[in-house]
């Protein structure tokens, strides 16, 4: 099995890419990748309640997952991130009864909100970490702090961009010298979300100058 790095939850922001979602933060736990995932408003608050600590009157459909597992003395001995796709991470848990262990197939915001209740684990692969993950000062870049690049298609500063869709385009047009300054800048000001974007479109481009040779 790929090595795997333990994460842990960072908080979440409301996502400023989807309208209606949050970005869940996670933190590499002794690093400095940030990987950003976008999950829904009932993920949300089921996370953010098991964040806090707070007291429900009624279970929510996690804290049932987790009262049925402990009945049947079933452990959950780690959630997984194990798969980025299409814009979709693949997660799984590890499920223990004391005679055999079993991996189950999980949306990752219900994994990571299971595993906040029982206070499990959260681990990633090395490649999730690498092409999802958000470096906070990895040294690679240089940036020109002389001048500020003019934007080639709209008059539109990407982080005023609401539409998903408009502001890939956006991106798709900016030259790579500038995409690197706004990912650096994202990355200061702790904007993850943006800054995955913008490292995805510059790894896109290196996918795409690789195929054309």
């Amino acid at each position: 099995m790929e090595a795997k790095i333990k994460l842990r939850v960072q908080g979440l922001t409301n996502s400023q890419v989807q309208s209606g979602a949050y970005a869940l933060i996670l933190a590499e736990e002794k690093g400095i990748h940030r990987v950003p995932i976008i999950v829904g408003t009932a993920e949300a608050q089921s996370i953010a309640i098991a964040l806090e600590k707070v007291k429900i009157p009624r279970p929510l459909t996690h804290d049932l997952f987790v009262a049925f597992a402990q009945t049947f003395k079933i452990q959950i001995r780690e959630v997984l991130i194990y798969k980025y796709e299409d814009g979709i991470f693949y997660s799984e848990l590890l499920l223990d009864d004391g005679f055999k262990q079993i991996r189950l197939d999980s949306r990752t915001s219900d994994a990571i909100a299971i595993a906040l209740r029982v206070n499990c684990p959260i681990y990633a692969t090395i490649k999730i970490i690498t092409d999802c993950g958000v470096v906070l000062d990895d040294g690679l870049y240089e940036l020109d702090d002389e001048e500020e690049e003019k934007w080639e298609l709209m008059d539109l500063d990407p982080e005023e961009i609401t539409d998903e869709y408009t502001l890939r385009r956006k991106l798709s047009f900016m030259r790579e010298e500038d995409l690197v300054s706004r990912l650096e800048e994202a990355v200061k000001k702790e904007n993850y979300e943006y800054a995955k974007m913008y490292k995805d479109e510059l790894r896109r481009r290196k996918e795409e100058e690789r195929e054309s040779w």
